[in-house]
């Protein structure tokens, strides 16, 4: 997984093809990337929520400037981590780094996430705009981490509940 929700998934959604063929599951489940992607998505959704607090007080207040910077910085350096890792997931797994089929939209969505915030630490490394135009980056990219970890989390729970019911058939047979 890429941006915050896993990519601990079995099928796309009801009614469509399976995420993983038994030889991908079996991969899955046996890296050691699995478990740092089930770590690391919701430790970044922590730092989001503290970090998006932080810059949502900096820009209603004006103070705490140093503490919502040194924030985005940290969530940014999370996120490059969970990209890294989730390459190297895909890559076990599905034996290609990105864009493999089961993921396709949600690593397209998660480029424009990471270039937004890269986008901030080229902005506050170069000095570009005020204080406050890069808070408002650092929101946009905010915006766009959410919409992509909620990708993940209705796969999630699409797979979940097609899960669900191909254990019900199974028992039911």
């Amino acid at each position: 997984m890429k941006t915050g929700a896993g990519k601990i998934v079995e099928t796309a959604s009801a009614g469509r093809d399976p995420l993983y063929t038994p030889e991908q599951r079996r991969r899955r489940d046996s890296t050691r990337w699995t478990l740092v992607q089930g770590i690391l998505a919701p430790v970044q959704f922590l730092i989001f929520l503290i970090s998006l607090a932080l810059v949502l007080r900096y820009l209603s207040t004006g103070d705490g400037a140093l503490a919502a910077t040194v924030s985005i910085v940290i969530k940014t350096l999370t996120l490059y981590a969970i990209m890294i890792t989730g390459s190297i997931w895909e890559k076990v797994v599905f034996d290609k780094w990105l864009f493999v089929p089961a993921f396709f939209w949600e690593d397209v969505f998660s480029m424009l996430v990471l270039a937004l915030h890269t986008a901030y630490l080229v902005a506050l490394v170069g000095d570009f705009g005020t204080e406050r135009d890069r808070m408002i980056l650092a929101l946009a990219a905010y915006a766009t981490y959410a919409i992509n970890a909620g990708q993940f989390l209705l796969k999630l729970r699409a797979a979940r509940l097609q899960s669900d019911a191909s254990s019900t058939l199974a028992v039911a047979g």
